[in-house]
């Protein structure tokens, strides 16, 4: 990536988490309330890729970053989504 492009994509980044919080903060709409939380997450997790945004980083580099982000993002949900069942299962047992 060029000097350009990464301040670019750097910039991108921290300008989805600002708006991300400043759309949790608003209290006017719970509509953007909730696309606020979700964006805050999605913000908080592409913000790993902040310190690659370097002159001379190839994008290729970047998106096996990404790419790695989205896999562990997706092992978290699937063990909490896992324990949500077992949780589940475990209450019944006590019925």
């Amino acid at each position: 990536m060029t000097a350009s492009q990464a301040k670019l994509v750097e910039r991108l980044i921290i300008g989805l988490c600002v708006l991300s919080i400043l759309a949790i903060f608003q209290p006017f709409s719970l509509t953007l309330f909730s696309i606020g939380c979700v964006t805050v997450v999605i913000g908080a997790l592409v913000f790993n890729l902040v310190p690659f945004c370097r002159e001379g980083v190839p994008a290729r580099k970047l998106l096996n970053v990404a790419l790695i982000v989205l896999i562990v993002l997706a092992a978290a949900a699937a063990l909490g989504i896992g324990t949500a069942f077992l949780y589940v299962g475990y209450l019944e047992t006590l019925r």
